[in-house]
């Protein structure tokens, strides 16, 4: 699979620290928009969140990092790595401190950074009054040559930031720009935990972005990445594991999982992932159902599918199951995949493709109306007590999401079979084969 990753040619800012220092507070003021979640609990953001910034005529993409930790549990020690990584790509490493308390973690943190001290920043976050002030001399102590005190909580200090970003960063300086700018189709990947979500995000773009683990909810914040395949652009967002509302306990989890389900508003297709082993759930019907509704694009991924016993017909016997079980998902393709090994992954992207065209086609009025008749003369509608329900013309109003008006004499009671029989035919006719459509019916 042709599979580029291209930088975006924007110098890198690095926001790092230990957990509960602003980092995402601060990486959500300067990009405008609540993009990190932000929360007391120690170790919110896991995975690099990415988001550009521009002050006057410059941007730079800011990488939202977890925070480094000296006692580590679970997966803390990939955290704490994905952290260290970042700062080798990084052009600055803004690394932020909390002026009322340092901790060994901001000490071992420290000590590891000035390997990088020609570029790191020194941030001295939550001065949030005169009297703190005074304090961001003690940080001097550190040894980094660059310090500037600040609160991301109320915006005090983000003019003097971006001075030191004009000063500390050479914006003349050559990068790989490669080919991918704005990505042409947006995808997002959606499940249950652990269905493979972050292991297909990070076989995608080719690295090691999403934290990988078989802890459920590992995932929290949206993350994102770009690749190119057939030489179309591709932005890819990996999401918080959707589970039941009864077993979303804790305060991240439930904005994880509302995030997830706007990032549908995002997308263009979603890539539901399911685990092959396990089989459809109710939970998956819920997700897809939301999916619908929004119109966007959606395949059911069957992932492990190379930990599925090999029995004759099988996927065949899968999709029949599925298509009777959620007759809502009619209409998605549906593939077998491995994640981990890469295996049926060029068949999902010919789908995505596809399915991304369908979205946008729009049918001429004129052949819309042709087809209309030639549907109707083959089964008219039904009648009732005045006469019978009719279909003057119709039009279509929207790509992606697809949408289409029909006028009628009588909109009321209009029976909902010959609503369904006439978007049946639109499909499978008239070139909407694997998407949702809206038809609304509206009286002359």
């Amino acid at each position: 699979m042709e599979n580029k990753i291209a930088a975006q040619g924007i110098p890198v800012v690095a926001v790092v620290g230990r957990p509960n220092v602003g980092k995402s507070t601060l990486f959500n003021r300067l990009i405008g928009k609540r993009q990190s979640i932000t929360d007391p609990t120690p170790g919110v953001t896991r995975d690099p969140v990415e988001g550009d910034y521009t002050f006057g005529e410059r941007t730079v993409r800011l990488v939202d990092t977890g925070g480094f930790k000296v006692e580590r549990e679970g997966i803390d020690a990939q955290v704490t790595q994905k952290s260290i990584d970042v700062l080798k790509r990084a052009d600055l490493v803004l690394f932020l401190m909390d002026v009322t308390l340092v901790t060994p973690e901001d000490e071992a943190f420290a000590q590891i950074l000035r390997n990088y001290s020609e570029k790191i920043l020194l941030g001295v976050n939550k001065v949030d009054n005169p009297e703190r002030e005074a304090d961001v001399w003690n940080f001097y102590s550190f040894g980094f040559d660059h310090v500037i005190g600040l609160s991301a909580a109320h915006g005090i200090g983000i003019s003097e930031l971006e001075e030191k970003f004009e000063e500390l960063i050479d914006f003349d300086k050559p990068r790989e720009s490669g080919t991918l700018s704005e990505a042409d189709i947006k995808i997002a990947l959606l499940g249950k935990p652990n269905t493979g979500k972050s292991t297909l995000i990070n076989r995608l773009i080719g690295k090691e972005t999403a934290i990988v683990s078989d802890i459920p909810g590992t995932t929290r914040d949206v993350v994102e990445g770009r690749f190119e395949y057939r030489h179309i652009h591709y932005r890819v967002m990996d999401t918080a594991g959707i589970r039941k509302k009864k077993r979303v306990g804790e305060n991240v989890e439930y904005y994880s999982v509302n995030r997830a389900i706007k990032t549908i508003e995002e997308a263009d297709v979603v890539l539901l992932m399911i685990d092959a082993v396990e089989g459809l759930g109710d939970q998956d019907k819920k997700i897809a159902t939301q999916i619908v509704k929004k119109g966007r694009g959606v395949i059911l991924i069957l992932n492990k599918w190379d930990l599925v016993q090999a029995l004759p017909n099988q996927m065949e016997a899968i999709e029949d199951r599925t298509r009777f079980l959620f007759p809502i998902l009619e209409f998605a393709p549906m593939f077998p995949l491995s994640a981990v090994t890469g295996e049926g992954l060029e068949k999902v992207l010919d789908a995505v493709y596809k399915v991304w065209k369908q979205l946008n086609y729009r049918i001429e009025t004129s052949a819309l109306n042709s087809a209309l008749k030639r549907w109707v003369e083959k089964t008219e509608p039904p009648r009732f007590n005045k006469g019978r329900y009719k279909i003057l013309y119709g039009t279509q109003t929207g790509t992606n999401p697809v949408h289409f008006i029909l006028f009628v004499n009588r909109k009321k009671n209009f029976p909902e079979s010959y609503q369904q029989y006439i978007k049946n035919n639109i499909r499978s006719e008239l070139g909407f084969s694997s998407i949702p459509i809206e038809v609304e019916l509206r009286e002359r």
